[in-house]
Order: C-alpha cells, then sequence, then structure tokens
C-alpha cells in the first residue's frame, strides 16, 4: 500500500509540473496578429529590441465612405498627425515583459485620439485571448478590452 502511495504521489507531482511548464508564459507568446473586440481591425504585436509594439494591419473598412479616399486619424488632437492613415497606424508602444504579463506601454485609441498607460495579459491557456487594459493613472481607472489571435 505504501509503494502504491509513494508512486501515486510521484504521478500526481509530475502532472502538476508539466502542466505549470505548459502555462508558463514567455515573452514573445504575445508576437502576431490580433483582432479587437470590436472586431473591426486586426494589430500585429512584434518584439522590437525587447519591447513590443503594435499596429493596424487590417481594418474591415478601410475606406472612408464619404471621401472615398483611406480612413485617416481624424480625431488625433494634432492638427498634423489627422493626415495620416489609420491603416499602419502604431497603436501599442513601449511595452515590456515582466513575468506573466506586458506593463509600462501605451496604447492609442484612433477612435477617441487619446493615448493610454496600458498593460497586457493572456485570459486563458491557450493564449490566444488577450486581455488589454488602458488605463489613466492608476489601473482602476480604465477600460478592459479582449482581443482574439488571428490563426
Amino acid at each position: 500500500m505504501m509503494r502504491f502511495c509513494t508512486v501515486l504521489l510521484m504521478i500526481m507531482v509530475s502532472v502538476f509540473y508539466v502542466d505549470n511548464a505548459f502555462a508558463q508564459i514567455k515573452a514573445n507568446d504575445v508576437v502576431g496578429v490580433w483582432l479587437n473586440e470590436d472586431q473591426d481591425a486586426h494589430v500585429n504585436i512584434e518584439n522590437i529590441n525587447g519591447e513590443y509594439f503594435g499596429k493596424i494591419v487590417w481594418l474591415k473598412e478601410p475606406i472612408d465612405e464619404e471621401t472615398g479616399k483611406p480612413k485617416l486619424d481624424d480625431e488625433n488632437p494634432d492638427a498634423e498627425l489627422q493626415k495620416r492613415p489609420v491603416m499602419g497606424l502604431a497603436l501599442l508602444s513601449d511595452f515590456e515583459f515582466d513575468d506573466d504579463e506586458w506593463e509600462d506601454g501605451t496604447i492609442y485609441d484612433p477612435k477617441s485620439g487619446k493615448t493610454y498607460s496600458c498593460y497586457m495579459e493572456f485570459t486563458d491557456k491557450s493564449k490566444d485571448r488577450l486581455k488589454v487594459r488602458g488605463f489613466i493613472g492608476i489601473s482602476l481607472l480604465g477600460r478592459t478590452t479582449y482581443w482574439t489571435r488571428v490563426k
């Protein structure tokens, strides 16, 4: 009976360690293309010299219906930046990976023209759902959106 309990305990410990090894998050796990919660844009996140950045690489409606031209960053408070196209726009900047999340970055919201402090983390073990939390000052004062990995 003692031997059975020892073997059972060893199996349980092995399963625990194997499960945790698969659950560990690596810095580059966030790299790839993500569909935003509104499902109207894809954002490509990449690692550039150890920091993470993201830009728009697809828009559901890339053309402004009124002008017939590419949509512009017309909500930006800087008049010069209002002339740049939304396609290719940098949304995520300067994120650093720390243990299980990407932090100390910023997110730009082209729908409001505002930039917020931001952190990102996975919500599940599959690493296919990303919680993106933009905030002002402290993370309690902000908004969360969830992105899905594009396969």
